[in-house]
C-alpha cells in the first residue's frame, strides 16, 4: 500500500534539525533571541578592558591591539547582510545555530590563543559568526510575535538587551580580567553559548522566507577584503609613512576591491547592497551620517579604556566601573530619542544628539595624565554616549522611512553595516594618528597626548556630521 504524499510542511519539518513540534512559548523565543543578541553586542565592548592585559600576555603591538577590535568588526560588518539573506534561503533557525556555534568555537579558540595571530584569526571568525547570528535573532523574534503592541514590546526588549550588552561589557571584562585573566573575556562565551545553543536546537521552530534570492558571496568577500586591506594600509602609515610601498600597495588594493564590490553590486541580480536604494535621499544621507558618527563614536570605548589603565593607572576592574555611567547614558539616550522625535522631528533629534557628542569629545580632548575621574572620564563620557544614543535611533528611522516596506529590513541592515564599517576605518585612522603622536614613547604623558589627538580629530568628524545632517537629512512635513 502506497503512503500518502507528504505535504510541503512535513517535508520542511523532516529536513529540519529536529522532528516537528508545537510552537514554543513566545517568552522563550524572545529570551533565546535576546541571549544571542546580548552575546554579539557584549563581545564588541568586553574586549576593550582586556586590551592592555592581552598586549602583555601575547606581546601585541599598538597596531595589533586595534586589530583585536577591527578583526571582529570588519568581519561582522562585511558579512552581516549576507548572513541575513542566508537565513531567508536556508532557514532562520539553522543560521541562528550555525552563527552561534561558530561564534562559540571561535571564542574558545581565542581564549586558548598562544600567539597574537591565533587571537586575531579567532576574532575574525567570531565576527563572521556574529554576522550570521545577529540578523536571525530579530527575524526569528518578529516571526514568533504577532504584529502590534506585543511585537513592539518584544523588539523594545531586544533593543534594550543589545544596549545592555554594550553597557555591561566594560564591567564584565574588568571583573573577569581582575579575578581570572584576559582569556576569560572570550572563554566566558563558551558555556553561555553552549546553553543557548542547546535550548535553541530543542525549542526554536524553523522558518524561512523562501523568496528565491541568491547569496551574493562575491559582494560580501569584496567588501570585507577591501575594508580589511584599506584598514591595514592606514595602520602602516605610522611606521612607513604615506608614500612608502608598504602603505600605498594595501591602500590601492583596498580601494580596488571596494570598486570591484560596487561593480559586482551593479551587475548581480541579487546584490548584497542594492545601489538603487542609495538614490533615495533618506537612505543615502542617513547612511553617510551613520558612517561618520560610527567612525568617531566607535573609538570612544577603545581610547577611554587605554587612557584609564595606561595613563591614570586604573586596574581592569576600575576601568570597567569607570565607564559604567557612560554605558548607561547610551541606554538613556536610546529611550529618550523616540519621545523627542515625536515633538521636535527625527532630523533635529539626530543633530541634537550629535552636538551633545561633539561637546563630550571636545571635553575629552583636553585630558591630562593626572586628571580627576569626574572631569576626565565620567562627565565627558556621559556626554559622548548620551549623544550617541540620541542620534542612532532617528538616523535609523529616517533611513527606513523612504524605503518600500519590503526593503525596510535591508535598509536597517545597511545602517548597521555603515556604522560598523565607519567604526572599523575610524579606529584604524585614529589609532594611527595617536601612535604617531606618541612617537614610540609609553609614558603616561606621551600616551595621553596621542589619545587627546584622537578625540580632537573625532570632534572634527562629528562637527562635519552635524552640518551634513542639518543640510542633507530629509525634513518632516511638520518642519516644512
Amino acid at each position: 500500500m502506497t503512503g500518502m504524499p507528504e505535504s510541503a510542511d512535513t517535508a520542511v519539518a523532516r529536513m529540519s534539525l529536529l522532528p516537528p513540534r508545537g510552537a514554543p512559548p513566545t517568552w522563550l523565543v524572545v529570551a533565546l533571541t535576546c541571549a544571542g543578541q546580548f552575546l554579539v553586542v557584549l563581545d564588541v565592548s568586553v574586549v576593550n578592558v582586556a586590551l592592555p592585559s592581552m598586549r602583555t600576555g601575547l606581546g601585541l603591538s599598538e597596531q595589533g591591539l586595534q586589530w583585536v577590535v577591527n578583526a571582529y568588526s570588519i568581519a561582522f560588518a562585511g558579512f552581516m547582510l549576507l548572513g541575513g539573506r542566508a537565513g531567508d534561503l536556508y532557514g532562520r533557525k539553522r543560521m541562528f545555530l550555525v552563527g552561534l556555534g561558530l561564534f562559540t568555537l571561535a571564542s574558545l579558540a581565542g581564549g586558548l590563543a598562544q600567539d597574537d595571530w591565533h587571537l586575531l584569526v579567532a576574532r575574525a571568525v567570531q565576527g563572521l559568526g556574529a554576522a550570521v547570528l545577529a540578523p536571525s535573532t530579530l527575524t526569528i523574534l518578529t516571526s514568533a510575535v504577532p504584529e502590534g503592541a506585543a511585537r513592539a514590546r518584544a523588539i523594545g526588549t531586544w533593543t534594550a538587551v543589545g544596549a545592555g550588552g554594550g553597557a555591561a561589557g566594560g564591567l564584565v571584562g574588568g571583573l573577569l580580567v581582575d579575578a581570572l585573566s584576559w582569556r576569560w573575556v572570550l572563554l566566558i562565551n563558551v558555556p553561555i553559548g553552549a546553553v543557548v545553543l542547546s535550548a535553541a536546537v530543542w525549542f526554536l521552530v524553523e522558518g524561512r522566507a523562501g523568496d528565491g534570492r541568491r547569496l551574493d558571496l562575491p559582494g560580501a568577500l569584496c567588501v570585507t577584503a577591501g575594508l580589511g586591506t584599506l584598514a591595514y594600509g592606514i595602520s602602516q602609515t605610522e611606521a612607513a609613512g604615506w608614500t612608502a610601498p608598504a602603505t600605498l600597495l594595501p591602500l590601492l588594493a583596498g580601494l580596488a576591491l571596494l570598486a570591484l564590490f560596487l561593480a559586482v553590486e551593479a551587475r548581480t541580480a541579487h546584490p548584497l547592497m542594492p545601489l538603487g536604494l542609495l538614490r533615495l535621499r533618506s537612505v543615502s544621507s542617513a547612511n553617510v551620517a551613520m558612517f561618520l558618527c560610527g567612525s568617531a563614536m566607535f573609538c570612544m570605548w577603545f581610547f577611554m579604556t587605554l587612557y584609564a589603565q595606561n595613563a591614570l593607572g586604573y586596574s581592569p576592574l576600575e576601568a570597567g566601573l569607570a565607564l559604567v555611567p557612560s554605558s548607561l547614558a547610551v541606554v538613556l539616550g536610546s529611550k529618550l530619542a523616540p519621545r523627542l522625535m515625536r515633538t521636535i522631528s527625527p532630523r533635529r533629534v539626530a543633530v541634537l544628539g550629535t552636538l551633545v557628542a561633539v561637546a563630550g569629545f571636545g571635553w575629552q580632548s583636553t585630558m591630562t595624565p593626572d586628571g580627576a575621574y569626574a572631569t576626565s572620564i565620567m562627565i565627558p563620557g556621559i556626554l559622548m554616549m548620551l549623544g550617541a544614543g540620541l542620534a542612532a535611533t532617528p538616523l535609523a528611522a529616517l533611513a527606513t522611512s523612504g524605503a518600500a516596506p519590503g526593503e525596510a529590513g535591508l535598509v536597517s541592515g545597511l545602517v548597521n553595516t555603515s556604522r560598523t564599517m565607519g567604526g572599523s576605518l575610524g579606529l584604524a585612522v585614529l589609532s594611527t594618528l595617536a601612535a604617531a603622536r606618541t612617537a614610540g614613547s609609553t609614558t603616561p604623558a606621551a600616551l595621553t597626548e596621542g589619545y587627546a589627538l584622537a578625540f580632537r580629530v573625532g570632534t572634527g568628524v562629528l562637527a562635519v556630521g552635524v552640518l551634513l545632517m542639518w543640510v542633507w537629512l530629509p525634513r518632516t512635513a511638520r518642519e516644512r
